[in-house]
């Protein structure tokens, strides 16, 4: 199955989503960003997928932001400008909110939304020779919406620098700072990615999912309030499994 901006295809019990503006570096656009949106969606409430893999077609992942679009985002119509505001921001909060895993495979530019997005996954495979980062300062414009998530992965200094000097990184460098969870030759990046989506597809579905939900949970709550969210899920697990037998 596909679309112009999105291809999509299953291997086993993973779905692959592929950026498909390769002459744009996989520049989001407004029907790139809708697509990718509903695609996850769409793997989400499949009972058959049991984890998505996200990659760029050509040379690059994401370059960010078409910002040829912007022009069309005038001021004058605000309903324009917070409709695409809410996209972007849906597109970045649906990654967390599924209860299953993305893996990101990350080849050539990952950069401004881009690196966003590479981030925004549970998990990131990069290529060595990545050109991942946020170059907004340079544009005049503002790391907005995938500053939250950074700073959140990042401690203040590393995601301030990489914010505020606007110059990428390469994957080493990304798996030194935690961004990145292998590091793979560049013909190797989508392989490895598609790896590690088949292993975790192998889980059990439920299983995966709570683990996904109660991570995500945790990670917002104090020591004591995470490990109250810990005791009910085990004690709610436990029953699954009893269930199960």
């Amino acid at each position: 199955m596909s679309m112009s901006e999105l291809l999509i295809e299953n291997q086993g019990a993973v779905r692959i989503l592929t950026m498909n503006r390769p002459e744009k570096h996989n520049a989001l656009n407004t029907a790139l960003t809708q697509a990718l949106v509903d695609a996850l969606w769409q793997a989400e409430r499949d009972a058959e997928v049991h984890a998505v893999v996200l990659t760029g077609a050509g040379k690059s992942f994401c370059a960010g932001a078409d910002t040829s679009e912007f022009s069309a985002l005038v001021p004058e119509d605000p309903q324009a400008v917070n409709a695409r505001a809410d996209l972007t921001t849906g597109l970045h909060l649906a990654f967390s909110r599924m209860s299953k895993p993305v893996v990101a495979a990350v080849r050539g530019n990952a950069l401004g939304g881009g690196a966003g997005l590479a981030i925004a996954c549970d998990l990131a495979v990069m290529a060595e020779n990545v050109r991942f980062g946020y170059p907004e300062l340079k544009h005049g414009i503002v790391a907005a919406v995938v500053m939250s998530n950074l700073v959140r992965q990042l401690g203040r200094k590393h995601a301030f620098e990489l914010l505020a000097m606007g110059e990428p990184i390469n994957g080493p460098r990304a798996l030194a700072l935690g961004l990145a969870n292998r590091v793979e030759p560049d013909d190797r990046v989508l392989e490895a990615a598609l790896e590690v989506a088949a292993k975790l597809a192998s889980w059990s579905p439920i299983a995966m999912g709570t683990t996904k939900r109660l991570f995500h949970r945790v990670a917002e709550l104090t020591l004591e309030e995470g490990l109250a969210a810990g005791r009910d899920t085990n004690v709610i697990m436990r029953g699954f499994r009893k269930a199960a037998k």
